[in-house]
């Protein structure tokens, strides 16, 4: 694979000629190209980095705060007061907040309230919700929610590189279809060049009619167009194929001329264990995410019922002028700030109306996962189905074709002892390539559909 993926380098930066690039690229080493340097593969790894900074803004909620606030007041002289106060807050994923805080206030007309020692005033306590936000609250809940959205991304994540894979795996097969059809063409005007060479010189010796060799010349003109027409479609399907190559730097990379796909029949899909794949349906990426919004709205159902207690605040801070050592610290003393917030609204018609919409959006959510999960369900059972469908027929084409070599052959044995005409020959060949190529196409219907399959299961490609 190391050697191949050189070459497409080698190749982009014109340091080899296209008649050097003699090499097989298969579908193994293809899907590990797109998923190591397509666009689309590295912007599903960016999706993980927006959780991650979803997650670092949550727990911004829970940094330290440092406040400071100063109050001062002169007239005519005066100093009327001059308050002073800092202190720092530590929200904690408990709920509670830490804070503590100095003061140092100083003034003639200083209320008798803001009076504190010389050397100020320090004061170390918490404040903890006991009614609404005891459980549950803003913070809180967007660091969950942030937890999730990140986990949800992945799920993202994985669906859009199944959905990348069985966009790759379309094109590959379908450029190795139009390879094997451009190699049947090709032999079919082989076989036609061939045959009239020789009717023409029979012609000329007097052994056929010359109305044999015009016969033969249009079979070449005929499989002349066809070829032309593969070729075409061969080169659609390259170009098809090079949108999913990019290299290292995301420049877009260009198959030469010398680089072909690995043959159909040689890519041994397996039958799916369809037991199993219809467990899988329970963890398919679009499930998950149907999951991930539920869970999210589970956080905010949680938050909403919340709001319907009563806010009850408590605040107690312990207070001391120094904290010289552990014995002259004032917080042995009776020393303290205490305080109890308490409100409520009379109605709550907000706070029941934001609850009562969560609950609804949770309903709409899970309904919403009960039809995705028999959609996915049902899709599964189909491709599945269809997967099947196409082994049979390319077992029963391959028996097909086995007749219509030996009937090609018996009608040539027949026309080499006068038995039959060049139309017959040209009728058997003909039903014989027509065969062929829809042999290729069953094969390229099979090889998707093992990835349709597995797409569906919610699974993307495996590489080794």
């Amino acid at each position: 694979m190391k050697y191949i993926l050189m070459l497409f380098c080698l190749v982009w930066f014109g340091k080899i000629e296209s008649s050097q690039a003699q090499e097989t690229l298969n579908y193994t080493d293809f899907m590990a190209w797109v998923r190591d340097y397509h666009p689309v593969a590295r912007q599903a790894e960016l999706n993980l980095e927006l959780g991650r900074q979803e997650i670092r803004m949550a727990r911004g909620g829970f940094d330290p705060k440092l406040y400071g606030n100063l109050d001062e007041k002169q007239y005519q002289g005066t100093e009327y007061y001059n308050k002073q106060e800092a202190g720092i807050l530590v929200p904690t994923v408990g709920g509670v907040e830490l804070q503590g805080t100095v003061e140092r206030n100083t003034g003639t007309y200083l209320s008798s309230e803001n009076t504190v020692p010389e050397n100020g005033l320090f004061a170390v306590g918490a404040a903890v919700n006991v009614g609404k936000g005891l459980f549950i609250d803003k913070r809180r809940a967007a660091l969950q929610q942030a937890k999730i959205y990140a986990l949800a991304r992945e799920e993202e994540r994985k669906q859009t590189l199944n959905d990348l894979y069985l966009d790759a795996t379309d094109a590959y097969w379908r450029w190795a279809g139009a390879y094997a059809d451009l190699m049947v063409r090709e032999e079919g005007l082989r076989l036609a060049s061939i045959r009239f060479e020789g009717i023409k010189s029979s012609f000329e010796q007097g052994d056929l009619p010359a109305i044999d060799t015009v016969e033969s010349y249009t079979q070449v003109l005929n499989r002349s167009i066809s070829l032309q027409e593969a070729e075409n479609t061969f080169f659609a399907r390259t170009q098809e194929l090079n949108v999913f190559l990019w290299d290292d730097d995301q420049n877009p990379l260009y198959l030469e001329p010398g680089i072909y796909p690995q043959v159909l029949a040689e890519y041994a899909t397996g039958i799916p264990q369809i037991d199993a794949f219809r467990e899988l349906i329970s963890s398919h990426p679009e499930l998950r995410l149907l999951d991930y919004d539920l869970n999210y709205l589970e956080v905010e159902r949680r938050y909403k019922a919340e709001q319907l207690k009563p806010e009850v605040k408590l605040k107690y801070n312990f207070l001391t002028e120094t904290f010289g050592g552990l014995e002259g610290m004032g917080f042995l003393e009776n020393n303290y700030k205490f305080g109890v917030k308490i409100s409520t609204p009379l109605l709550l018609r907000k706070e029941r109306g934001g609850l009562g919409l969560t609950k609804t959006k949770i309903s709409m959510v899970n309904n919403k996962r009960d039809l995705k999960y028999q959609q996915l369900r049902a899709k599964l059972e189909q491709e599945f189905n269809t997967f099947q469908v196409l082994i049979n027929q390319l077992a029963t084409f391959r028996a097909n074709i086995n007749g219509l070599e030996r009937l090609l052959e018996g009608e040539r044995t027949k026309f080499e002892m006068g038995e039959s005409s060049l139309f017959l020959i040209n009728a058997r060949e003909t039903s014989l390539f027509d065969a062929l190529l829809v042999n290729n196409s069953l094969f390229v219907k099979r090889n998707i559909g093992f990835s349709k399959v597995r797409n569906a299961a919610g699974l993307g490609f495996e590489v080794p």
